[in-house]
């Protein structure tokens, strides 16, 4: 299995940075995993709804660069589906019982994502009404597809 998590932005804070790589490294056990920066544009203060559009387009072009057709793309939006941890976890066997081999996950950028990448999606899924900052968004998902990886072999997770 192969899991890409696609992000608009680099991270910026080292902590941020060492979380994600160390979940790469524990996630090596389990799959293939990688994590795919793309460049946010900046964002003007008061930038208009049309101006915000704009930005998101732009970094969705770029987030299509990188999706492949045979992936099963989920893209994590505020009006996506929650799950648990187990049902996050049963989610990731099933694609992998099924023959999907490779999951990539999309954060879009400060602005959200664009229409074009959200109807990309197999599936929109959200971890919260609440908003985080995008940069602790992958080190949150890290830690929960590690997490999946856990419940799936059988071994002990908190809960």
């Amino acid at each position: 299995m192969k899991i890409t998590i696609i992000a608009v932005g680099k991270v910026k804070e080292k902590y941020y940075r060492d979380a994600v790589y160390e979940y790469a490294k524990r996630l090596n056990k389990y799959c293939r995993f990688e994590v795919i920066e793309v460049d946010d544009e900046k964002t003007p203060d008061k930038a208009s709804e049309a101006v915000e559009e704009q930005i998101r387009e732009k970094e969705s072009e770029r987030i299509m660069k990188y999706i492949k057709d045979d992936a099963y793309v989920i893209t994590l939006e505020i009006r996506g589906n929650k799950l648990d941890s187990v049902a996050f976890a049963d989610k990731l066997n099933k694609l992998a019982v099924y023959g999907r081999s490779h999951i990539q996950f999309v954060i879009g950028g400060s602005l959200g994502l664009y229409k074009k990448v959200s109807d990309r999606a197999d599936e929109k899924l959200s971890f919260s009404d609440m908003t985080f900052p995008h940069q602790l968004m992958r080190v949150i998902l890290a830690e929960q597809i590690y997490r999946a990886y856990r419940i799936i072999s059988g071994e002990p997770y908190h809960k």
